[in-house]
């Protein structure tokens, strides 16, 4: 087998990201003896037979792109969406939803065995999401000058707008976008705001911020929906001000799309390329929209962060409170707290709640909600959690916690964020993890330190994509 070889394969299993793994009998030379020989084959599934194209060859495995599915596996669908395979987003839709969250479910339990070394894993069925399509709160359409042509239509002279897009960045090509007009990820509604806005700047030659000269005026159209009240926010990022264009734009898409509960313009003085206002200003509307998770309000600004998929997010919730097991008379310490969102959820069942985050805004973010909310046995504390929280705790004199629930970023925590646990000494832990790799590293530190793991629950917030969400309790030994 050599790199550029065409091969026939029959796909056994199926490895994270996407990649279907082939097996096959190598006999080298006369004196090898026979071996398998492993071929990862990128968007393969389980059941495919293909033929494949070897891009890299190594001494004990391959890596291969398919040249033609001969026959196809029948975990395979048809992708709902047009630009399936082009755009970077839903890299899995043409799998069925059920198989999905099944290689999900298997990832976790690979993960914790392999990396992490744990066996007997107490692990319960994932918690699949209520919606596999049109279940982002949050779209965030990038403008490009330069348009990402595809295949079709690359030697199509009749197309004339090479020079604007609005859509979605191919993946690792950070300076071309992909034009869409239709998403089926976010809410129908987000499709006219999409579409109208396109429209509406193309045919006023509005320049599009280009990030090799630093110049041009439109960067990004963030949409927010509300899953649950009929508020919907549309913000427009630009790199300056224009008072009269955003009035005119507002006025114009307000007819279009009369739902729209309020429109902002993010003004973006950096050079990075980034959907964040350095300042914003209001053109309808108060500035902000409101959702519900559990029974519980929270105001979203234009740059709060709130989980992606709010449905799934109640769920998700639920089941930290669960495995909290609180009784009512506990202290919980919830780091990487954010808005304040798992902290107000679990508080109606515990005696004091205290959150700790290192983002000044989002601290802000968080005091709203408690006081949206009416709840009096929660506090929020600014704390550098990639250095230590300690010193927070004592100058506030905080009694220790029973419980901590902790939500870090994929990166995981530091280590001493992990150090902290352990000095604190909680009875339990809860972490809630988008990244079991790094959530297994942290959860061995852990254990090493006298924690036992105790169950693990998945949760897919993002259909069609391969992340996944975990959370995992620990009791003190």
């Amino acid at each position: 087998m050599k790199k550029g070889e065409l091969v026939e394969l029959n796909i056994e299993k199926y490895a994270f990201e996407g990649k279907g793994i082939a097996k096959v009998l190598l006999n080298d030379n006369a004196e090898s003896t026979d071996k398998k020989f492993v071929v990862f084959v990128n968007h393969a599934y389980p059941g495919d037979k293909v033929k494949v194209r070897i891009v890299k060859k190594k001494n004990f495995y391959a890596e291969a792109k398919i040249e033609e599915i001969v026959s196809p596996s029948p975990l395979r669908t048809n992708p709902l969406c047009k630009y399936f395979g082009i755009c970077g987003g839903c890299k899995q839709q043409d799998m069925i939803y059920d198989s999905q969250v099944k290689f999900k479910q298997e990832q976790v339990v690979e993960t914790f065995e392999r990396l992490g070394g744990f066996t007997g894993l107490n692990i319960d069925p994932i918690l699949k999401s209520e919606k596999v399509f049109h279940y982002r709160n949050k779209m965030d359409f990038s403008f490009a000058d330069k348009r990402w042509l595809v295949e079709s239509e690359i030697n199509n002279t009749e197309i004339l707008d090479r020079n604007f897009a609005l859509g979605l960045h191919i993946p690792n090509m950070f300076d071309k976008v992909l034009d869409v007009n239709e998403c089926f990820i976010q809410p129908a509604i987000g499709n006219d705001i999409l579409n109208f806005t396109r429209e509406f700047f193309k045919s006023r030659n509005i320049p599009i911020y280009s990030t090799k000269t630093h110049t041009g005026f439109l960067r990004n159209l963030v949409i927010r929906f509300s899953f649950h009240t009929n508020d919907l926010m549309v913000n427009l990022v630009t790199s300056s001000e224009d008072d009269n264009l955003l009035r005119e734009y507002s006025s114009e898409l307000l007819k279009r799309v009369p739902a729209i509960t309020t429109i902002i313009n993010n003004i973006n003085l950096k050079k990075a390329s980034i959907a964040l206002g350095d300042y914003e200003k209001i053109f309808h509307g108060t500035g902000f929209i409101y959702d519900l998770i559990g029974d519980y309000k929270f105001r979203i600004s234009a740059n709060s962060f709130f989980q992606t998929n709010t449905l799934q997010a109640e769920i998700l919730y639920k089941k930290t409170l669960e495995f909290c097991g609180l009784s009512g008379d506990e202290t919980i310490y919830d780091l990487f707290c954010g808005a304040g969102t798992i902290s107000i959820y679990v508080s109606g069942q515990a005696k004091n709640v205290f959150g700790f985050e290192s983002v000044g805004s989002a601290i802000s973010d968080a005091g709203i909600n408690t006081e949206f909310n009416v709840i009096n046995n929660v506090n929020f504390f600014q704390a550098d959690l990639y250095n230590s929280i300690l010193p927070s705790v004592r100058e506030k004199n905080l009694p220790l916690p029973d419980v901590i629930i902790t939500d870090p970023p994929r990166s995981g925590m530091h280590q001493r964020t992990v150090n902290d646990i352990i000095e604190l000494s909680p009875k339990k832990i809860v972490y809630v993890s988008c990244n079991p790799a790094t959530q297994v590293r942290d959860v061995a530190l852990l254990t090493a330190a006298g924690y036992k793991l105790v169950k693990m629950q998945p949760v897919d917030m993002f259909p069609h994509t391969y992340h996944i969400e975990n959370i995992v309790l620990l009791e003190r030994c």
